[in-house]
């Protein structure tokens, strides 16, 4: 009896898996669509403002850094670390303003 109830559940789910379209572009258009109004506002509440203040913290810290290799190397400043830093810093912070409408 078991193994006649396994074998119709198996044949159920196996029709069950081929009556779908296999339009898998539309379910994952639909998926989006759904669910992009949760995705924007984590991104734009939690996932940028934490790259933020990472961003932040090692921008200071290297320019901490930078001022005390300046001191110890007589009058050189490197600003390469810092400058980029600083750029993905302001790139992170702006990035919900436009980010959405290039995707």
């Amino acid at each position: 009896m078991n193994n006649l109830i396994l074998i119709l559940n198996t044949l159920i789910y196996k029709s069950l898996f081929i009556v779908g379209s296999g339009d898998v572009s539309s379910v994952i258009q639909e998926t989006w669509k759904n669910a992009e109004g949760q995705i924007k506002s984590v991104v734009n509440n939690v996932i940028f403002p934490a790259l933020s203040i990472i961003l932040a913290v090692f921008f200071f810290v290297k320019l901490g850094s930078a001022y005390f290799d300046y001191k110890r190397n007589q009058d050189r400043f490197e600003w390469t670390a810092p400058a980029i830093l600083f750029v993905a810093l302001i790139f992170s912070l702006t990035a919900p303003t436009y980010i959405w409408k290039l995707l």
